[in-house]
Order: C-alpha cells, then sequence, then structure tokens
C-alpha cells in the first residue's frame, strides 16, 4: 500500500505532465504578404504600406490566441507550404521567394533565403536566415525535426537544410528537373527515405531517395493530373496526394491525384474531382480527412461572367486506397492555404482578397463553419500547422 507521500507525489507529477501537455502551444502560422495582390484576377504588384508579417495562433484555447509578427517577408507566389514547423514545435521555417524588381516597377523577382523562426522564445523571433536557390518554395521537415528540404521553384533543385538548436545551415542543392518547369513543392514520407517533389509545369511528380546526406532522384515521373502543385504524404506512408490546375479556361473542374506508394514502383492510382483551381492541400493528423481548397472562380476579375464571390472547402474522407468527397463549403475569396489544428479538430483557411483567416471545426464526421474569423495584416498566403 503507497504512503501518503508517494500519493502526493505522483498526484503532483500527473498535474506537472497534464500541465506542461496542455502548456505546448498547437501553432497554426499564417505568412501575410503585402506586396503581391490577387484579388483583381490577376498578381497585381502593389506599394506596400506595412512589411510582411507572419499571424501565429495558438490553439491550445478556443478561440485561438493571436499574436502578429512584423516584417518577416513571405509571398503569394507559389504554394502555401513556404511555411514550415518542426514535429517538437519549437522551430518554423519560412521561405523568402520572392522581391520587387527596383527597375520595373511591374514586376517580381526571384529571392533565395529561408529564415528559421524560434517559437520557444517570448515573443518568437528570427535566430539565423539560409541561402538556398531561387524562388524557395515548398518546405518539408523530415520527422525527427534535424533536416529539411525546400523546392526553389525558379532553379529546379531541391536545396537541404540542416537544423541544430536556433541555427540552420545548407548541406547543398539537388537537381531536380529543368528551372522551367517550375519545381513547387516537396514531401518526405515518415520513414524519411522516400521523398516526392512536384514538377508543376512538367505535370509529374520526381521521386527521390534520402538515405545519404543528399536525396538522390530515382528518374522515376508519376504522371498527375494537370499541373501538381500541393504534394502530401499520408502519415501511414501509403499514399502520395496533390492537385493543381489543368491547362484549360479557369472554371473547369480540377482534380486530386492519387499515388499508391505501397506498390513498386510507385504509380498513380486514382483521379478525384474537386473543383476549379485547387491552390492547396492538407491532410489530418489521423490520415483519416484530406482538406483542399478550391478558387471555383473568386481568382477571376468581376467582370469576368464566371466570377464568384466565394471560393470553397471541399473535405474529403479517407477510403481504403483513396479517397472520397464528403463535403463542399463556401469560403471566402481566393482560397490560398488549409491547415488542420495539431488535435485536428479545427481547419483554418487563409481568404486572400478577404485578408483574413476563417476557421472551421470538425466533429462526428462533419465539417462547419465556427463564425470566428482572424483579420491579418496582409494578404494571407501561406499556411502551416504543427504537426
Amino acid at each position: 500500500m503507497p504512503s501518503n507521500s508517494q500519493v502526493i507525489v505522483t498526484i503532483l507529477l500527473v498535474v506537472s505532465w497534464v500541465h506542461l501537455h496542455a502548456a505546448t502551444p498547437s501553432w497554426v502560422i499564417s505568412g501575410n504578404e503585402t506586396k503581391i495582390d490577387l484579388s483583381s484576377g490577376s498578381p497585381r504588384r502593389v506599394v506596400p504600406s506595412v512589411p510582411d508579417s507572419l499571424t501565429l495562433l495558438d490553439f491550445t484555447v478556443f478561440p485561438p490566441r493571436v499574436t502578429h509578427l512584423s516584417d518577416i517577408p513571405n509571398t503569394v507566389i507559389g504554394p502555401p507550404s513556404n511555411i514550415a514547423i518542426t514535429p517538437d514545435n519549437t522551430l518554423a521555417l519560412v521561405a523568402n521567394s520572392i522581391r520587387l524588381d527596383p527597375s520595373n516597377t511591374t514586376n517580381w523577382v526571384p529571392e533565395f533565403s529561408v529564415a528559421l523562426l524560434d517559437l520557444s522564445a517570448n515573443p518568437p523571433r528570427i535566430t539565423d536566415r539560409v541561402t538556398t536557390g531561387l524562388q524557395p518554395s515548398g518546405i518539408s521537415i523530415r520527422r525527427d525535426g534535424k533536416a529539411a528540404l525546400v523546392a526553389n521553384r525558379a532553379a529546379g533543385t531541391l536545396t537541404v537544410l540542416a537544423l541544430h538548436g536556433t541555427r540552420v545551415d545548407s548541406l547543398g542543392e539537388v537537381a531536380v528537373c529543368q528551372a522551367a518547369e517550375g519545381l513547387s513543392d516537396v514531401a518526405i514520407a515518415p520513414d524519411g527515405r522516400t521523398v516526392l517533389a512536384s514538377v508543376q509545369k512538367g505535370s509529374y511528380l520526381a521521386v527521390l531517395t534520402w538515405d545519404d546526406i543528399l536525396p538522390q532522384t530515382t528518374g522515376q515521373k508519376i504522371s498527375t493530373y494537370g499541373q501538381p502543385y500541393r504534394v502530401v504524404i499520408t502519415p501511414d506512408g501509403t499514399l502520395g496526394l496533390t492537385a493543381g490546375a489543368g491547362a484549360g479556361n479557369r472554371i473547369d473542374r480540377d482534380a486530386l491525384t492519387v499515388v499508391e506508394l505501397a506498390s513498386s514502383p510507385f504509380r498513380a492510382t486514382d483521379y478525384i474531382a474537386l473543383g476549379a483551381i485547387p491552390e492547396s492541400i492538407e491532410i489530418s493528423p489521423d490520415g483519416r480527412w484530406l482538406a483542399a481548397v478550391v478558387m471555383e472562380g473568386s481568382n477571376l476579375p468581376s467582370n469576368d461572367p464566371n466570377h464568384t464571390d466565394a471560393g470553397r472547402l471541399i473535405m474529403l474522407e479517407r477510403s481504403g486506397k483513396s479517397f472520397q468527397v464528403r463535403q463542399s463549403i463556401a469560403t471566402g475569396r481566393i482560397p490560398e492555404g488549409v491547415a488542420f489544428t495539431r488535435d485536428g479538430r479545427y481547419v483554418v483557411v487563409q481568404c486572400h482578397a478577404d485578408r483574413e483567416l476563417r476557421i472551421y471545426e470538425l466533429r462526428r464526421g462533419r465539417t462547419r463553419d465556427t463564425g470566428h474569423r482572424v483579420q491579418v495584416p496582409g494578404f494571407p498566403s501561406s499556411l502551416r500547422a504543427s504537426p
């Protein structure tokens, strides 16, 4: 029979563990840029009134705690995956993909740096920066939190980053495709060995293996519907998923490509219609749900006959080796990023033209709009949640 003191010690340990666990932030980070406006129907350079920023949402409570961090460059040019958070929830990588062209008032040019954000600092702060290839876009961090890959869209390369403490270093670059093909995003499988990279203009996923310091290309190209943009891998490592626009008139229904990673070689096995111009997709932490945001004409000029005032959030459920559409929900104009909270309970959608984040709740297999909105100091352009 334990003594009273032993019981008290046990209770204190449990209470301390619960307190520490509950105190760990559940981050959703939105990158908000002020240089490029999409609301007129096409990317348009604007004179920034304020610097780019990040908005940090902490979902350990609801409504989430909100913190804005100013003067952290980011952009809407590229997939909304140019932010990534380490598995231990202490660091984030933020890509600086473009800068305004000083010699041309209507243009921009590729940038080549990634910033390291210390999320454990109060307030969070940038502690290091590293040089990458031209136009760093999609970022994926390995499950051990010690390394990351950055897809350099204007270079056709992957930059390999090493993370140690509050420092980040480049270990080198790997050529994946021709620069003009647009290497947009990258995903690392849970085993840390399999890598999928989306070659947007080439309309394929490139397959790499990562057994040494630098990944190695395998030469395999997986055909996709349209031009693949965001790419993710399910938590069990069995499926790769990507979506992107076709080459039509911007109102045709585009599709999700499902890739079977348990087969040898990998192969595309299914295409699931989503809607017009899927901008981003994200998998839930348990792998059961996939969220996709589609433009549905909300990105078209107001005088276009196919213009709409709303994009859509598409919710799909895992069904064996594929997914099925369960809901299609109206959301704000020009939805950019989408993310699940760490517990899978909430879904956050960026609405570029409205300069806001919309929060949805997933409960008992149905997703509903909570009605909660977070206004951000810029055009919300990239989004990532704690893994």
